[in-house]
């Protein structure tokens, strides 16, 4: 499979993924388990499959490249510990597209940073993803001034979310260049990430306590989760940042599409435009 065939793939399981924390955004609003329940037992999960990988593949190896690996994972901790509590009072059709536009934030710093060239397609698509999401902030439908004390707080995680993940894909390709491998960053990234998950949850429950209600999603979470990363970091061994990553986040697509057809959520035409305009961003990117 080519690079971009890797992150195809990882577009559908980042859609599906982000569907599975809205469910579990829904089990912690009803009461089945506190949010952050969730994210270590995703976490938990997700080291031990991404662990598994990289003994399988036999692709573990050390080297200075693992404190990228560790440092990314920081970045993913509070990308996906945001995105996760965004998610309580927020629409995923509007949060998932925001926070998959993390390609933004991954693009520049490549072009600045990594030395990827700053082609007129890839500045279009920048210019496009901007407008998708100032049309997908307003969606719902009196623009920020309308929204509610809870739907800016959520907002803002999801804005959060999306430049935290944005550094952190930044980090894994100049991890990846040093000479990483994909199963070695994301083994750093995974430990580092269920460290400060279990801090969190200890924190707070004064020990550790996760309802066994809470693993089934957990596990779905995790499992989709791992794919989607294995799959991307695979393809950005030989691919820019610049044009992988943006292909992966169009997982947006998928989610808000979940989100329309089986959770009931409202299709206003800014939502759609915005949409439309997320694809196009991501067009431009990919073809260039």
């Amino acid at each position: 499979m080519t690079a971009i065939g890797f992150a195809l793939a990882a577009m559908v399981m980042n859609g599906l993924t982000d569907f599975a924390f809205k469910k579990a955004a829904e089990g912690s609003m009803r009461g089945k388990f506190r949010m952050y329940h969730f994210i270590v037992a995703q976490a938990c999960l997700f080291t031990l499959l991404i662990l598994v990988y990289g003994i399988v593949s036999n692709q573990l190896k050390a080297g200075p490249h693992l404190w990228l690996g560790a440092c990314a994972g920081v970045f993913m901790f509070i990308g996906f510990t945001s995105f996760a509590w965004s998610l309580q009072h927020g629409s995923i059709s509007v949060n998932a597209p925001i926070f998959r536009l993390n390609f933004l934030v991954t693009a520049a710093l490549a072009m600045m940073l990594l030395g990827e060239p700053p082609e007129v397609v890839k500045l279009a698509g920048l210019a496009l993803a901007i407008a998708a999401i100032w049309l997908l902030i307003g969606s719902g439908g009196g623009g920020i001034a309308g929204l509610s004390a809870e739907a800016r707080r959520s907002l803002l995680l999801a804005i959060l979310a999306t430049l935290s993940l944005g550094a952190g894909n930044a980090v894994h390709k100049a991890g990846l260049s040093m000479g990483g491998t994909p199963a070695t960053q994301l083994a750093a990234h995974s430990v580092t990430y269920l460290v400060l998950s279990l801090i969190v949850a200890m924190r707070a429950d004064r020990g550790l306590k996760i309802p066994a209600s809470v693993w089934p999603v957990a596990a779905s979470g995790a499992t989709l989760g791992a794919t989607a990363f294995v799959l991307m970091m695979t393809a950005l061994t030989v691919g820019q940042a610049s044009v992988i990553v943006p292909i992966a986040q169009m997982g947006l697509v998928v989610s808000a599409t979940l989100g329309i057809v089986v959770l009931g959520e409202r299709a206003t035409g800014r939502k759609l435009a915005g949409l439309a305009a997320a694809v196009a961003a991501l067009t431009a990117l990919a073809m260039s």
